[in-house]
């Protein structure tokens, strides 16, 4: 059970001022609580909100699961997650002790009622006895599937209320993907509505937890010298990249029924690239930046039948059907790049290229803008204008995240000869203070209910609208082969012939 915390004894007056800076107090329930995500991700995040004095002091952990376990138990196999993943190295034990103490078990199965029925009665006394004002944050790190029997469960047991942002408050995390397809996504969303207000729901996708992911909007909205060059006029067109040097890492199972597709096109980099794309909102407020990002989405050009293998490439990695729990006839692409178009105003002719694989060379997410070529080339001599290389902005994502504009300028010396260069910039480098983990920049706004970074339900839906119809050419044509690629390679040879056919080239993947 939860240790007493007295929430304001012995607190200094510096103490006191953090603490009105900080969120409001709430229990947060994980269910999938001994789960990867849970391990890996999120109580990593928590102890290093916990450590930089981010949360409120009446903040609380229930974990749910069905194995058996104490609340030692539970704590222990924490303590040990952070200690292998948190980026605060190495940990500190009176803060691991203190937090440990506001960390509970509940033992239940997602389909039972009676585990709902102890969850109910855990909720109560914890709130009692923390005072976390009756605040609520369910957190679904659990296989999509498990979703819409969770969400009845939790509606039976009086746990959900559409009360929305009122106090108290009751918010709901979901991970991707949100369904396999058009139909199942419209589905979970309207199951999702029966129970719960859309200002309740958080769709969460890591991606748009990332600083350098928010900062496309403020290197484009922030300086002057980007953003009126921003469109069809100046950019030639623009690459977004996730590349993965690992390959499935034991979710052979997981991955063979989900794809790269799913995983991460209709998720992250479509996300990416309505960040990219976007129209300037009327302010950062959350649905004036959502409302935007939908824009993009609705105004991708749809690919239907034979348009899809003109402009998408599906690969594989050669040794993927070795995987363990995965089909050795699999279909399934661990790659794709993926030609497509936004047919609006701005972008209109614009071509973007999408490129995402596993065991590729090396592991990099960027978006490149690349600019037109010079109107005229005025140095005279054909060797100096072939050198001329059009401008190129990088926004490197991960790992080395930053941003750097490649520029062409004369090398020193009596003769005219041009290179490129590039000006860098390093957030590392640069600032002091760590980057925060994407889960503590989502869990932190989560508890102070900004969906900013969060998918709204419409943005899920017009991501499936372009990615469903890829999917049915791609399972509809049964015979065709994914084209297969070395582990380490930069992918398969037809995403470089994808490029040749509009006369452009791959960023070469690198770290």
């Amino acid at each position: 059970m939860l240790s007493d915390f007295p929430a304001h004894q012995g607190l200094k007056a510096s103490e006191l001022f953090l603490q009105a800076d900080r969120l409001e107090p709430c229990l947060l329930v994980i269910f999938g609580a001994a789960g990867d995500l849970t391990r890996r991700k999120l109580m990593p995040a928590l102890y290093n909100l916990v450590r930089e004095k981010a949360l409120d002091d009446r903040f609380a952990v229930i974990g749910y699961s069905r194995s058996k376990k104490s609340d030692d138990d539970y704590r222990q196999l924490l303590l040990q997650a952070v200690q292998r993943h948190s980026r605060s190295q190495p940990i500190d034990e009176t803060v691991w002790h203190e937090f440990s103490q506001r960390i509970a078990y509940v033992e239940g199965d997602f389909e039972d009622p009676e585990g709902y029925h102890k969850l109910r009665d855990a909720l109560e006394k914890y709130e009692q006895q923390i005072g976390s004002e009756g605040n609520r944050l369910f957190y679904f790190a659990t296989p999509p599937s498990a979703a819409t029997i969770i969400l009845h469960r939790l509606d039976e047991a009086g746990l959900l209320g559409k009360q929305g942002d009122r106090v108290p408050w009751t918010r709901v995390i979901m991970e991707k993907p949100y369904g396999r397809d058009l139909e199942s996504a419209i589905e979970l969303n309207r199951v999702v509505g029966e129970v719960l207000q859309e200002d309740q729901v958080y769709r969460i996708d890591h991606y748009l937890g990332k600083e350098t992911v928010q900062n496309i909007l403020v290197a484009r909205l922030g300086n002057t010298i980007f953003e009126p060059l921003w469109n069809r006029k100046y950019i030639d067109h623009v690459q977004i990249t996730a590349a993965e040097s690992i390959g499935v890492e034991g979710r052979g199972r997981f991955y063979d029924n989900t794809g790269v597709l799913r995983d991460m096109v209709q998720s992250h980099l479509l996300q990416v690239l309505s960040l990219c794309a976007m129209e300037p909102p009327v302010s950062f407020a959350a649905d004036d930046i959502r409302d935007k990002r939908v824009e993009v989405l609705r105004g991708l050009r749809s690919l239907q039948n034979r348009e899809v293998f003109k402009h998408v490439v599906f690969g594989q990695y050669r040794g993927y059907r070795d995987e363990e729990n995965v089909d050795p006839k699999s279909r399934t692409p661990t790659y794709a790049a993926i030609k497509c178009y936004i047919d609006n105003w701005r972008w209109q002719g614009v071509p973007f290229f999408l490129r995402v694989g596993k065991h590729l060379s090396h592991r990099m997410t960027e978006v490149s803008v690349f600019f037109r070529p010079v109107p005229l080339c005025l140095f005279g001599r054909d060797d100096v204008c072939q050198d001329l290389e059009p401008n190129v902005l990088t926004i490197r994502i991960q790992p080395d995240a930053g941003m750097a504009l490649k520029i062409s300028s004369k090398k020193p010396g009596d003769d005219l000869e041009v290179s490129s260069v590039e000006m860098d910039f390093n957030y590392s480098e640069t600032y002091e203070h760590p980057i925060k983990d994407a889960y503590e920049r989502l869990l932190l706004d989560a508890v102070k209910g900004d969906a900013t970074l969060f998918a709204r339900r419409d943005e899920v839906e017009f991501a499936w609208r372009f990615v469903a119809p890829i999917l049915q050419s791609w399972q509809a044509e049964s015979k065709k082969q994914p084209r297969f690629y070395a582990e380490g390679s930069e992918g398969p040879e037809e995403a470089n012939d994808l490029m040749d056919r509009y006369s452009r080239q791959w960023r070469e993947i690198k770290q």
